[in-house]
């Protein structure tokens, strides 16, 4: 059996969205923590605060990011994150999940290096289930 995600990080202001996620993470069991940022800023500010003084268990093994929200929208959050993703040890797998149908914004986000795939929500939950078991 593959090893258990410990923390799993959730980037998006759709609060209903959010805890159905969440819902759908405890009652499948599929991580032990999970940290909800509500915009983009949220997010690049834990992840720059990490790099000044971090320990392993603070990194989360996947961030599920949404593109369209306030004060920083995914793409301006990825744009800094690709910046410093690479200072992290531990390897971060990174999943845009957005309502957005549009190829332009699916190509675009594909084609990031830092972008693992491209979800589109509503997300089903063998979905998740394929992400926390890293097989998305």
């Amino acid at each position: 059996m593959k090893n258990k995600i410990k923390l799993a990080c959730i980037i998006d202001d759709d609060k209903i969205y959010v805890n159905l996620v969440k819902k759908i993470i405890e009652t499948k069991k599929l991580c032990d923590h999970l940290l909800i940022f509500k915009d983009g800023k949220e997010g690049i500010d834990y992840f720059e605060t990490l790099l000044q003084n971090f320990k392993e268990e603070q990194i989360p093994e996947v961030i599920l990011l949404d593109l369209n929200m306030p004060i920083m929208d995914g793409w301006e959050f990825l744009e800094r994150f690709t910046k410093i993703k690479n200072k992290f040890n531990n390897p971060i797998t990174l999943y845009v999940v957005s309502s957005s149908i549009n190829a332009i914004d699916i190509d675009k986000a594909k084609s990031l290096s830092t972008v693992h795939n491209y979800l589109v929500k509503p997300v089903r939950i063998d979905e998740l289930e394929a992400v926390f078991n890293k097989t998305a």
